[in-house]
């Protein structure tokens, strides 16, 4: 269970915010501004919020006197542009956290392999990134964030860099692979498409 009570003053307005996610996947729902990417932000731990709480699973990650760094944290996040390094393959991106954990190398390929099959990418393990299709990219960016078995998982606009063409049909594709891996996730999008999806909504906007 995620829960987040939280006050963040940003340029033009102050973000007060309190949600509590005990599993499936909730949409983060709202217009550009309106400080969704903030507040996965504050949970992963790469911003700071001014006032309140966040815990997951009983565990605080700030309050008053507490802040969890980003890599205690136990959560995954999906950037918007996906964020993999492009010099890499795609077993190299999606090993990164287990690398940055020091996962022992000959445990590293056999978790790397079995997401990589999981998500029907095995055969482009060792393409480039900057070679596959935007689908292709998003699932690697799932696979990196889920490999490391996080406790919530957090999605940033992650159809937005998808040509439209395209976008319909990676939504349904990741609505199965989130039914299938059962990990509790914030989705935030501005698309009444992406909204429509998943059953779970909370729309927030700027004062």
């Amino acid at each position: 269970m995620l829960v987040v009570d939280v006050r963040k003053k940003l340029r033009e307005f102050t973000l007060e915010l309190s949600l509590t996610l005990n599993g499936g996947v909730t949409v983060i729902f709202g217009p550009s501004g309106s400080g969704k990417t903030t507040l996965l932000r504050l949970i992963a731990g790469l911003d700071r919020p001014d006032a309140g709480s966040i815990v997951l699973d009983g565990r605080t990650l700030y309050d008053a006197r507490t802040f969890v760094p980003p890599y205690r944290r136990d959560v995954g996040y999906v950037f918007q542009e996906y964020a993999l390094f492009p010099h890499l393959d795609v077993a190299a991106n999606v090993a990164y956290g287990l690398r940055a954990r020091y996962v022992p190398r000959g445990e590293r390929a056999q978790r790397v392999a079995r997401i990589l099959d999981r998500f029907e990418i095995g055969p482009l393990a060792h393409a480039r990134v900057t070679e596959i299709s935007g689908g292709q990219r998003q699932r690697v960016a799932l696979a990196r964030a889920l490999i490391v078995e996080p406790r919530v998982l957090l999605l940033d606009e992650p159809l937005s860099a998808l040509d439209p063409s395209t976008r319909a049909r990676v939504r349904t594709e990741l609505h199965d692979i989130l039914e299938d891996v059962a990990v509790p996730t914030l989705f935030v999008t501005h698309d009444e498409e992406d909204r429509a999806t998943f059953s779970e909504a909370l729309e927030i906007r700027r004062p």
